[in-house]
């Protein structure tokens, strides 16, 4: 006889904080899970299969979508992605679908696991301030996309109405030391990339499919810098990664690892071994495995690489524990050989497209801090660290803080051949950015009031006079 469980999102909340969660024979096997860690253990007592009972609320927030930038999401239980629902195959699901009074449109939701009309969507239309129920039998095992299926469906969609459901075999994958949930999704606001304030979003930009944003997790930030995903040298590491669109197929792909495993398309019997990218297209998953061998920062990117390093979809997964040498060595030369680059960035389309120029020092910071983003963080880390040994520190940097001019022409014109930092050695080539004197002045103004540094302000006639 099964039996009924129902679980409420508030008594998974506290899955963000730990490193490993392991099922109870008690705990059901099926329930919402918040996104990013969701480490989990099925045990032989957990019960084969049951009725469940599942309660999601759509309910439309505004957030950040990057620092400064607020956009109005739709959700599905206040995040993007909506909350990770995992179930077992044979299991019988009833679903309740709450749409907030405070809602502007109806919802609904097309779940990809569901064998009948619409994966539930027609079911499950939802007015403002009502709750829909409907059931269904999870047949197919599989890692699938759920989304907003009211139309106009690609606006929903591109509002963030979309999350994973994950239905295991009996026997389940074989286990892992940690699980993370992974989202990528494009978006289109009426401003420009990293245009401040609240912006609305832009259905010309939909239809013509140039988004502004293209982000992991619903942000630029939600990955990086105290984000970051964490992980310790030797733990097995599983990401359900899904794109939820609404246009573009992701190129999955992380910078200093390898997966060991995919298993393409959100399948469950069938995997590649020692893969270096892996494409998702919208309303596609798959779900990709590695260990780690040596500490460091592996960089999880959209290899349409323009989208990463420009429209943020970056994270980070921040290794910890002892070197391994003979696996990777770090640097042992350091030497100038044809410097690459100079002039080679171009982050913006326009440099002579003026911004709403700052009226404040702090407004100068706050729009720097989005421009050191995008076009500085990669290289400099978003805590302004740097790499060791590659390429220099900005925080509490003393070749930095000396001489303003330099920090300025380094931007502007681009910096090779070697500079000692905090009384270490750098030799690399930093290139020029093609960025407004606005702009420069924004990040560096940012730069010198972050991290421990001098607070000097920076402005664009400075800029200016270092250009001739």
């Amino acid at each position: 006889m099964n039996k009924i469980f129902t679980v409420v999102i508030s008594t998974v909340m506290v899955l963000f904080q730990t490193s490993a969660y392991y099922y109870s024979k008690y705990f059901i096997h099926s329930y919402l899970l918040c996104f990013i860690n969701v480490s989990t253990k099925i045990t032989n007592d957990t019960i084969p299969s049951a009725k469940i009972i599942v309660k999601l609320e759509v309910k439309e927030i505004e957030k950040e979508i990057a620092p400064g930038v607020k956009y109005t999401f739709w959700t599905y239980g206040d995040y993007v992605p909506g909350k990770f629902i995992r179930v077992r195959v044979g299991d019988e699901v009833e679903f309740h679908l709450s749409n907030h009074p405070t809602s502007k449109v109806p919802h609904n939701i097309d779940l990809h696991a569901v064998t009948g009309t619409g994966g539930g969507a027609a079911s499950s239309f939802t007015a403002p301030g009502h709750t829909s129920v409907f059931n269904f039998k999870v047949i197919n095992p599989g890692l699938y996309i759920y989304h907003c299926a009211t139309a106009p469906v690609g606006m929903h969609v591109a509002n963030g109405m979309y999350g994973l459901i994950y239905v295991e075999t009996e026997e389940g994958l074989p286990p892992v030391d940690k699980e993370f949930y992974v989202v990528q999704g494009d978006f289109y606001t009426v401003g420009k990339n990293g245009q401040q304030g609240y912006q609305p979003f832009s259905m010309e930009k939909a239809i013509n499919e140039t988004p502004d944003y293209v982000v992991f997790n619903g942000s630029t930030t939600s990955l990086v810098g105290p984000n970051a995903l964490k992980v310790n040298v030797g733990e097995t590491v599983r990401i359900f990664f899904g794109v939820g669109g609404p246009n573009l197929t992701s190129s999955f792909h992380p910078i200093g690892e390898i997966f060991d495993k995919v298993y393409p398309e959100g399948a469950t019997n069938v995997f590649y071994e020692n893969v270096q990218t892996t494409s998702v297209p919208p309303g596609g998953s798959s779900i990709v495995e590695f260990k780690s061998d040596v500490p460091g920062v592996s960089i999880l990117v959209d290899h349409a690489l323009t989208r990463a390093f420009n429209k943020g979809a970056l994270g980070q997964i921040k290794f910890v524990g002892p070197e391994n040498k003979t696996i990777y060595s770090g640097k042992v030369a350091d030497e100038v050989y044809l410097p690459e680059g100079i002039d080679v960035r171009v982050p913006v389309e326009d440099k002579f497209v003026v911004a709403t120029a700052p009226k404040t020092k702090a407004d100068r910071i706050a729009k720097g801090k989005q421009l050191y983003i995008t076009n500085c963080a990669a290289c400099h880390q978003t805590n302004g660290a740097g790499i060791e040994n590659v390429f220099p520190p900005l925080a509490k940097s003393d070749y930095l803080n000396k001489d303003k001019a330099n920090a300025i022409r380094a931007v502007i014109k681009g910096l090779t051949g070697p500079i000692v930092v905090n009384g270490k050695k750098y030799n690399s080539a930093m290139p020029a950015l093609n960025l407004n004197n606005d702009e420069v002045s924004n990040i560096l103004t940012f730069v010198y009031n972050s991290w421990g540094n001098s607070n000097k302000e920076v402005t664009p006639e400075e800029v200016e006079a270092q250009r001739k």
